[in-house]
């Protein structure tokens, strides 16, 4: 568990370092980031022995989990303002916990109940109304996204577990899937030229978010997938909304309802203590 706690901290904190380089237009710091990721893994990748097929089972993973969420989640923000964008994430959990049924066989309530839990606690968050109607196309965009995040994580975590591979040996191979679907989906959307102005600040926050954020981000959280169980995996996919809401108010000096924050909080917390009862929890 102590991967995905790591990794909720990193992406709390790259939500403001973001918005630093919004300017640049968000296909452009997607596929940045994507790109980035790819070759910080690539020295650490091993395909000898794994076999075409099973190296091109872990590409379509990334693909599915990093390429095709980012294109869906970049086109959400066409009907959608990034507050609602943000708000929309929350129900990954569910989609997590309902995967991780389908794929791994033997229902149980308790995993959805924390699920749920968790998505009622990061509402209490960072719910302030929605303010105006006809949102359901970035919704159904959003929620495309969210499941392509959470199935992505189930079947890198059954699949990889069988694999006799280093989760680093592995990273290489899922980036490089996900480079393939962002890069034609985004590369024609891309502002040239306002990249081409790039100043030394923004070329220093995208080479954290690229490499730190999403590289080391999403090997840690892969690799803390494969060692916790589902419930838990599902609850900590939203821990990072509250996170993000301190490091708004501590690192980057934005107002923060704190008496919401600590009743959201508060139920995420009762939600990991609702999964941590459930007897011989299976751990992969």
């Amino acid at each position: 568990m102590i991967q995905l706690l790591l990794v909720s901290v990193l992406w709390a904190l790259s939500f403001g370092l973001t918005a630093r380089v919004a300017d640049l237009g968000a296909p452009f710091v997607t596929a940045a980031r994507t790109v980035l990721a790819a070759l910080v893994f690539l020295p650490f990748l091993r395909t000898r022995g794994l076999g075409a097929r099973r190296t091109l089972i872990f590409a379509g993973i990334g693909a599915l989990q990093f390429g095709l969420m980012y294109a869906l989640y970049i086109a959400s923000y066409r009907w959608l303002r990034p507050s609602e964008v943000a708000l929309f994430t929350i129900f990954t959990p569910l989609f997590v916990t309902l995967a991780g049924e389908l794929f791994e066989g033997a229902p149980s309530w308790r995993p959805l109940a924390a699920a749920a839990l968790a998505v009622v606690g990061t509402g209490i968050c960072v719910w302030t109304g929605l303010g105006r109607t006809g949102l359901l196309r970035g919704f159904l965009l959003m929620q495309a996204s969210n499941l392509c995040f959470a199935v992505g994580q189930v079947l890198y975590r059954r699949v990889a577990s069988r694999s006799g591979r280093a989760d680093r040996e592995l990273m290489g191979v899922l980036y490089l899937g996900a480079a393939a679907v962002a890069l034609p989906f985004l590369g024609p959307s891309i502002a040239w030229a306002k990249v081409a102005h790039l100043r030394p600040d923004q070329a220093a926050v995208l080479l954290y978010l690229g490499a730190v954020a999403s590289g080391l981000g999403f090997f840690l959280f892969n690799a803390g997938a494969r060692r916790t169980d589902l419930g838990t995996l599902a609850v900590l996919n939203n821990l990072k909304i509250p996170l993000a809401i301190l490091a708004s108010g501590f690192v980057f000096g934005e107002a923060v309802d704190w008496p919401r924050l600590a009743a959201g909080g508060a139920v995420i917390a009762g939600a990991l203590a609702l999964n941590g009862l459930g007897p011989g929890r299976k751990r992969r």
